[in-house]
């Protein structure tokens, strides 16, 4: 199964930045692009001749068992978030000391004063690698145990509505195979229906603000973003 850089996920933010930890809607996270061969082996096969397209990785988290486990993730990680924010105004309150004071202090208070920035800059940077790294990690499992079981509803809902060939958007143009499309083909909020009343699992309560269109998931606030923003890496005033 390969696997991709995308953008999504603004519910589960460990957003990091200079000014502190914040939601944010660029965030990155490694997911399956297509189903795996074991998940391959039990898609239906029909006759079909159609072309459709959907969006795999929109129906992971439009449906409602991703977003009920997407919101539990975003839940576990939030005393991360809250440590990594902890540490980053440490760093910042060191930072506006200097400012404020590096001109009255002797040349060794203020070396050391840089070097203790310095060094909890590099501690907040690699604590922010390892928390985005977890978060993905975690988000790809979400996502590949949700895909196993959609990939055989996604296969049926082609062969039973005469689907030859579907081509999955979730990487658009030009790093996906797709330059255009009306929208006609895409047979994403169907199979997402289908998926969850297969699944038997509810719809979680959404946050507000959110559409609740299953289609609009990418836009909709309904996919966690685990991926952590570097920090500022600028360094102290000298």
């Amino acid at each position: 199964m390969t696997s991709k850089l995308v953008r999504f996920l603004p519910t589960l933010v460990f957003a990091l930045s200079i000014a502190g930890a914040a939601q944010t809607a660029d965030a990155a996270a490694a997911l399956p692009s297509a189903p795996s061969a074991a998940a391959t082996s039990m898609i239906p096969t029909g006759t079909g001749s159609k072309l459709g397209t959907i969006n795999v990785e929109q129906a992971i988290f439009a449906s409602n068992e991703g977003q009920r486990d997407f919101q539990d993730l975003s839940k576990k990680l939030e005393p991360k978030q809250s440590q990594l924010k902890g540490q980053n105004d440490e760093v910042e309150a060191l930072k506006k000391q200097l400012s404020a004071q590096g001109e009255k202090m002797n040349d060794d208070s203020r070396g050391a004063l840089v070097k203790q920035i310095e060094q909890k800059q590099k501690s907040l940077e690699r604590s922010v690698q390892d928390a985005r790294d977890d978060a993905q990690s975690q988000q790809n499992e979400i996502a590949q145990r949700i895909l196993q079981k959609m990939a055989p509803v996604i296969g049926k809902y082609a062969a039973d509505n005469g689907f030859g060939i579907l081509v999955d958007t979730s990487t658009q143009w030009p790093n996906g195979p797709v330059f255009w499309q009306n929208g006609t083909v895409d047979i994403t909020r169907p199979v997402v229906e289908a998926y969850n009343s297969q699944s038997g699992v509810a719809a979680p309560p959404k946050p507000a603000g959110t559409s609740t269109h299953p289609g609009a998931a990418s836009k909709s606030g309904t996919k966690p973003a685990g991926s952590v923003t570097k920090p500022a890496t600028t360094p102290p005033p000298q």
